[in-house]
């Protein structure tokens, strides 16, 4: 099947009548196999009641104990189905209820018991909507002359029969294979794979990247078909699009890349001084959008893929090579782009803002170490780059930056330095927050200037009244922060947190200068940043977290890696192309939706009901899709981190290292090697020199007779004793360390 049942049911909103062809054409299909397909799909779906017929036309069911969730598997057995929607009860789903669902399923969960204050409600799987495993990591085993695949993901509690050819299979035993799904199990048959690549005799012998790519099932290549779409793209700007923008080819423009810098190069900026002494900055976007045609092949891909994928020697695109050499901003090159303007005064405020569709021609492309050479000896690249140039960046780097900063500073932002965690986006990216590593300073000053022109977009729609994705980030949960304020009481540092008081980003604004003060900081900033919630998208504006942003931002500025910031794109172009600019066409006098004096005269739809009832739509359906993708994607990376990374200890195992108690329990206690931030655990067992006991008031695993313990916060030297690469597992051993403690540690709890 070439769509899921989830994407079908997407096109149903509330009591709305869609007629069978209406979906043809919104899913795209091209031939009457695919019809066929969703003729059955259909009638199934009316069969078991999620939808009605009417008048030749569908109709969702609404049903209040039948809900959509994703499932989230236990290696026991035991599942939940978790709601998209905020602060939704967990479904509990017994093994016998799943209805031959997996892990990371999407399904319809029918309630067959409501939850009470201790309990979650009970539920049943009535409907697989979208499977999430079209392949898998397996490795092969031979039983009697069949050869089955054992999933090394403990959460798929099956085995895959393979129909390959058995003289292949044969090799492939006891191998790290990646398996893609042919049939999925079917009342009580079992599922059917086939091994589509042998990738070592174990983990550690394949590739760290195929390992991330087959186990997320992430797509490396993309289908001819969008290929050669992508390579009929024409080169050339028709002379009745260079007339529909406004014409900054004379403007000085530079781009701004890492020294390994991405394939697309989707950003230019400009800084003028005006006539009034304020500064004009812009913001020059790559109109991916000119491209990628709303429901061409091109652009179903890309929303199917979501965003770019950092694989480091790798990134998986979210288009081909053939539209980033046209979208790339490269000099000396006529560009098509959507600009932001932002006028600052001399304290860094916003005074005006303006989106324009523009033509541009990039005169620099600079690194940002060029950049950092530039401000620090300005004087010897003066008559290189022009002394405007140089202006410029000073301006914007040493001037406007750090006021823009100390504005986010002041309503409770926060910065966590951490060396060596890059990412492919200008702003805070998948983290969530604003990362800065020492060496690349003027990388976080220009994610400054990245961040607040997002916000203003998003102001700007929301002002508009136009349909809009936005960004959000919940608060922390305190028990993801319980260990790591333990940890930063007993290093004698003022991270006080009332277990029931709300969490505000001026708290973690606070705990980051605590950390400052310890020795320990690297480590703690780290933990910090692992209890940050992930960016979700959504259609209503909300707070966002770190950033301390109370209402609407978005993102925009990677319309070539994020599909979000191509929709956006989209909105933006919608407005120029279709916005009223006034009430009725009788009305002699419009205003310029453009720019900020728009906000306060809008007493009118802004997108003619169509269009603004299809956007609407759409997003509502697209999302969750949307916040799919972002989550693989940030698994992903950080597998192939943690793969790199023991990687590395493996190589180191017999080594001693230093390193900091970061968490304790009852089996044994976790150590941070602080140099490397890799985590390993001294399993209780391997302490032979005593009994050890788990005091949990105390976070501290006592000596009987030694009046030994290992504590939150101590420091101790460690040696690797082993390392499992698959599942990122690292054994370490004391050699010496621990506290002496006092009477109190041994009493009974």
């Amino acid at each position: 099947m070439d769509f899921s049942i989830a994407t079908l049911l997407s096109h149903f909103s509330g009591d709305k009548l869609v007629a069978g062809k209406s979906l043809e054409k919104k899913l795209g299909f091209e031939d009457e196999e695919t019809a066929e397909k969703l003729q059955i799909a259909l009638d199934i779906l009316e069969r078991i009641g999620v939808l009605t017929k009417e008048r030749g036309k569908y109709r969702r069911v609404q049903s209040s104990d039948v809900v959509e969730a994703k499932l989230r598997c236990s290696s026991k057995g035991f599942c939940f189905g978790i709601q998209d929607q905020e602060d939704s009860e967990d479904i509990y789903i017994k093994e016998s209820h799943l209805s031959n669902a997996w892990n990371g399923d999407r399904v319809l969960v029918k309630i067959i018991k409501e939850g009470s204050r201790r309990r979650s409600p009970e539920g049943q799987v009535m409907l697989i909507t979208d499977r999430a495993n079209p392949s898998l990591l397996a490795t092969v085993k031979e039983i009697n002359g069949t050869y089955r695949a054992v999933p090394l993901d403990d959460r798929l509690l099956f085995e895959l029969t393979l129909e390959n050819d058995d003289t292949a299979l044969m090799k492939a035993v006891e191998h790290l294979v990646h398996v893609s799904v042919r049939r999925y199990p079917i009342a009580s048959y079992p599922p059917i794979g086939e091994v589509t690549k042998v990738l070592g005799s174990d983990a550690e012998e394949a590739a760290d990247t195929d390992i991330v790519c087959c186990k997320h099932d992430l797509p490396n290549v993309f289908p001819e078909k969008v290929i050669a779409q992508a390579e009929q793209l024409s080169d050339k700007v028709g002379l009745a699009e260079i007339e529909n923008r406004l014409d900054l080819r004379n403007l000085l423009t530079f781009s701004v890349e890492n020294d390994d810098q991405i394939p697309l190069i989707e950003n230019a900026f400009s800084v003028e001084k005006k006539e009034d002494g304020k500064w004009q900055i812009g913001i020059h976007i790559s109109d991916v959008s000119h491209y990628i045609e709303t429901d061409s092949i091109l652009d179903r891909n890309g929303q199917k893929r979501g965003t770019a994928i950092d694989l480091k020697n790798q990134i998986l695109n979210l288009f081909p090579d053939a539209v980033i050499a046209k979208c790339s901003l490269i000099p000396e090159k006529d560009c098509l782009t959507i600009s932001l303007f932002l006028t600052f005064n001399e304290k860094g405020e916003i005074t005006e803002f303006a989106l324009e569709p523009t033509l541009i021609n990039v005169d620099y492309h600079l690194s940002f170490k060029q950049i950092q050479s530039v401000l620090k000896n300005p004087e010897d690249f003066g008559s290189k780059m022009g002394t405007k140039l140089v202006e410029s960046l000073r301006y914007l780097f040493l001037n406007l930056s750090p006021l823009i900063k100390a504005q986010r500073l002041e309503r409770g932002s926060f910065d966590l330095t951490l060396n060596d965690f890059t990412s492919p986006f200008k702003d805070e990216g998948r983290s969530g927050a604003i990362i800065i590593d020492s060496t690349v300073p003027v990388r976080a000053s220009l994610t400054e200037l990245i961040l607040i022109a997002q916000k203003k977009v998003a102001e700007h729609l929301v002002a508009l009244g136009v349909p809009a994705i936005f960004c959000t980030q919940a608060e922390p949960d305190f028990e993801d922060l319980e260990d790591l304020l333990k940890l930063g009481k007993n290093l004698d540092l003022d991270v006080e947190l009332e277990p029931e008081a709300d969490i505000f980003s001026h708290h973690f604004q606070h705990f980051t200068q605590e950390f400052s003060k310890s020795n320990h900081h690297k480590v703690l900033n780290f933990m910090l940043l692992s209890s940050i919630k992930g960016m979700k998208y959504c259609t209503h504006p909300g707070s966002h977290f770190s950033l301390a942003y109370e209402d609407a931002y978005t993102h925009c500025i990677s319309p070539g890696q994020r599909y979000g910031d191509l929709l956006i794109q989209r909105v933006i172009k919608a407005i120029f192309e279709h916005g009223r600019d006034r009430r009725t066409s009788l009305a002699k006098k419009g205003i310029n939706l453009r720019d900020n004096s728009a906000y306060d005269q809008i007493t009118w739809n802004v997108l003619p009901p169509t269009i603004h009832g299809e956007l609407e739509e759409y997003f509502h359906r697209i999302i969750p899709q949307l916040n799919d993708r972002e989550k693989i994607a940030q698994d992903a990376e950080k597998d192939l981190q943690g793969l790199k990374k023991v990687e590395k200890m493996k190589e180191r195992t017999g080594k001693i290292f230093q390193g900091l108690i970061t968490g304790v329990q009852s089996y044994g206690f976790f150590v941070e090697i602080e140099d490397l931030l890799v985590e390993g655990l001294v399993h209780v067992s391997s302490l032979k020199d005593d009994w050890y006991e788990f005091r949990s008031r105390h976070s501290c695993l006592v000596g009987r007779k030694n009046r030994i313990a290992y504590r939150l916060g101590d420091t101790v030297e460690v040696e690797v004793k082993s390392v499992d690469y698959y599942r990122q597992q690292i054994d370490l051993v004391t050699v010496r360390g621990g506290s002496s403690v006092t009477d109190e540690y041994l009493e009974d709890e």
